[in-house]
């Protein structure tokens, strides 16, 4: 079967409003979206969720992935998970992002390691990490969800860069966590931007590959327009036996319905409508 395309609506269109891209992706042929962290704040406002998850049922897509707060991403943050002081409102979140798993169906969750903190100590910042994300694998696990951990490119002091590092990240959550899922989140954009041969890291740790998302190399833009070579990847990525989803996270540099022609160079992947 070929892998299904998900469309992550944070990136691919940008020019509309938040809740009307539910209706579009969906007029465009995806079954499936996913976001990053839609709101503000940590926890938001009961009707800012109620709004969102009534956007999304009323086009008819399912939401399929979520990112969990990632801190003032203007400003620079990329993940809270790693911060001292910031525990409370790590949890918090994951108490929102809970419920709103148990309303959609969705099923895999980024949480963004954080960053290194000028005169804060890196251990204690791992410590601090390995323990909010397996108190989050293990809340996501009562809703059937897995959570995921993303190697980074482009931000100044994140430890994560490689699929190697982040599959070290995951066996030392799935170690402390009780019962949770954890995977690999598998970016070609970050992965090529930090050196990684992307067929010899399907190779190594394709098996605990959980989610994966497609932007060229580099600019971000789609499939065709840098320097991955895609069928490699799809090819490797059925030769492990992936059966996920395959997220459009890219910045489209043509109209979005004109950016998705590369699915049509590639068989294995196809909308299902």
């Amino acid at each position: 079967m070929p892998f299904e395309p998900c469309a992550n609506l944070s990136i691919l269109m940008p020019d509309l409003p938040l809740h009307d891209r539910f209706e579009a992706a969906a007029r465009l042929g995806f079954r499936s979206v996913e976001l990053w962290w839609p709101f503000d704040d940590a926890v938001p406002d009961v009707g800012d969720v109620d709004a969102l998850i009534g956007a999304i049922d009323a086009s008819g897509v399912r939401l399929a992935g979520l990112n969990l707060f990632a801190g003032d991403m203007p400003a620079g943050e990329r993940g809270i998970a790693s911060h001292p002081g910031r525990e409370g409102e790590f949890r918090a979140n994951v108490a929102v992002v809970v419920e709103i798993a148990r309303r959609t169906g969705c099923r895999v969750f980024n949480a963004l390691y954080g960053a290194r903190i000028d005169g804060a100590d890196g251990a204690e910042q791992d410590r601090v990490a390995i323990e909010n994300l397996a108190f989050a694998a293990d809340a996501l696990d009562e809703v059937g969800g897995t959570l995921l951990i993303e190697p980074l490119s482009g931000t100044a002091g994140f430890p994560v860069l490689t699929a190697a590092e982040g599959m070290r990240v995951v066996d030392e959550v799935a170690r402390a966590a009780r019962s949770g899922r954890v995977g690999l989140l598998f970016d070609t954009f970050h992965l090529t931007n930090n050196g990684d041969d992307l067929s010899d890291a399907i190779a190594t740790h394709g098996e605990r590959i959980a989610h994966v998302q497609f932007a060229d190399s580099p600019g971000r833009g789609e499939p065709g327009t840098g320097d991955v070579d895609f069928g490699r990847v799809l090819d490797g990525l059925a030769r492990v036996g992936y059966d996920g989803l395959i997220s459009c996270e890219y910045a489209p540099t043509v109209p979005v319905d004109e950016s998705l022609r590369w699915i049509e160079d590639h068989p294995r992947v196809s909308l299902p409508i």
